[in-house]
C-alpha cells in the first residue's frame, strides 16, 4: 500500500545549508520592523498604480474594492462615519450614481442625526445636476434636522441657483 493512501502526511525534503558560517553582517526583526514603518510613514509614499486594460479587470477591481468597503462598514461603519463618506465617494468616482445614493441612504440608517451625510449627500446630487433628486435629498432633511441652519442655508442656495 502507498504512503498516501494509508494517511500518513508527507512532508517535503529538507534542504541543506552549505554555509552554516554567521553573515558579517546581521539584520534582526526589529531593524526590519522599523523600516517598514519608517517606508509606511514617508510622505512621498504612494501605493501602486493599477493598470487596468479591459472590462473585466475593471468588473474585478469594483467588486474587490467594493467588498473591502462591506468589509469596512460591518466592522466598525457605525462608530466611523468616514468609511461611510469614502465609500460613497468612490461609487460616485466610478460614475455608479445609484450605488453612491445606496450607500448614501445606508449612512443616513445608521445615523440621521449626522449633518455631514446629509450635507455630502445633496452635494453630490447637486454636483451632477440631479436637482430633483437633490431637492428629496434637502426636503427630507430639513424635515429631520429643522433646527440645522446650515441644511436649511443650502437648500435655499439651490433652489435660488437653479430657479426652477
Amino acid at each position: 500500500m502507498s504512503a498516501a493512501g494509508s494517511g500518513e502526511v508527507r512532508l517535503p525534503k529538507t534542504m541543506k545549508v552549505k554555509n552554516k558560517q554567521p553573515a558579517h553582517r546581521q539584520i534582526t526583526a526589529e531593524q526590519i520592523l522599523r523600516e517598514a514603518k519608517e517606508i509606511q510613514l514617508e510622505d512621498d509614499f504612494k501605493a501602486p498604480k493599477t493598470i487596468i486594460t479591459d472590462p473585466e479587470e475593471l468588473a474585478e477591481y469594483r467588486l474587490k474594492k467594493r467588498k473591502e468597503f462591506e468589509d469596512n462598514v460591518r466592522r466598525v461603519g457605525r462608530w466611523n462615519h468616514t468609511i461611510w463618506i469614502k465609500y460613497a465617494q468612490w461609487e460616485e468616482s466610478q460614475k455608479d450614481f445609484r450605488r453612491a445614493r445606496s450607500v448614501w441612504e445606508r449612512a443616513i440608517g445608521c445615523d440621521y442625526r449626522n449633518v455631514t451625510f446629509w450635507l455630502k449627500y445633496a452635494e453630490m446630487e447637486m454636483r451632477h445636476r440631479f436637482v430633483n433628486h437633490a431637492r428629496n435629498v434637502w426636503d427630507r432633511a430639513v424635515s429631520v434636522l429643522p433646527r440645522i441652519d446650515q441644511l436649511w442655508y443650502k437648500y435655499i442656495h439651490m433652489e435660488e441657483y437653479y430657479d426652477y
